[in-house]
């Protein structure tokens, strides 16, 4: 295994999952290092400067809320956080606090790795803080605000475009409900989930082949939504 491979830290304090996860990115290319802890995970970040970081809420020796907000604090490193499943109220926590996603347990390999390569992914996008952006036959041009749908311009609302801004800069990125509101409504206090919801549809509406079905912004139940990223 090459020095310069990715590197993913895994923090869980269970030895078996981190044993999966080693050889699961092991095969994939990318150099694994392993902590136990909180205390272990937030000096291995100091001293290994991991890629991306696959980090259990629930470790021994303090809340992985606070493992967060501790990276947050110096490094915008991608948070993929390992969740139970059901813990919905767990997942929009981390999330708020920093979480780049979350994969539920148990887990399969092809949605780890497909969660990982798009926190990734993403980290790379914002630090290129790319003017365009193209999924499959979605294109947005953030510098003239046009979005166009194979080809065909379509128009939104400033609402709406807001919206569909926010999840263009964190394509694949899960976005909370409570992250949205903040960014698009700037906090105000009259504006519920269920407004929210209203725009999402008619978004959809106008940028999805079948709403019904959509392809490219996402529901995470519970939590929020996610625009996805096509390979």
């Amino acid at each position: 295994m090459a020095h310069n491979d990715p590197c993913i830290l895994i923090v869980d304090d269970e030895p078996p999952i981190r044993r999966l996860l080693r050889k699961t990115l092991e095969v994939q290319n990318f150099r694994a290092v392993e902590a136990a802890d909180g205390h272990e995970a937030l000096d291995a970040v100091r001293h290994e400067k991991p890629d991306l970081i696959l980090l259990d809420l629930g470790l021994p020796d303090m809340d992985g809320l606070e493992v967060i907000k501790a990276v947050r604090a110096k490094s915008a490193t991608p948070i993929v956080v390992l969740s139970s499943r059901g813990d919905e109220a767990g997942k929009v926590a981390a999330l708020d606090v920093g979480a780049d996603d979350y994969v539920t347990k148990p887990f399969g390999v092809n949605e780890l790795m497909a969660r990982v390569r798009a926190a990734l992914r993403h980290r790379l996008q914002e630090q290129g803080r790319q003017p365009l952006f193209q999924s499959g036959e979605l294109n947005v041009d953030l510098v003239h605000r046009r979005v166009t749908v194979g080809g065909n311009d379509v128009r939104l609302s400033p609402r709406e475009y807001d919206i569909l801004q926010q999840m263009v800069i964190h394509a694949g990125k899960v976005l909370t409900h409570r992250h949205l509101i903040h960014e698009v409504w700037r906090g105000a206090d009259n504006i519920d989930v269920q407004a929210l919801r209203v725009f999402i549809r008619q978004l959809r509406q106008k940028i999805e082949a079948n709403p019904e079905r959509p392809r490219h912004i996402v529901t995470e139940p519970g939590v929020g939504y996610r625009l996805l990223l096509a390979d």
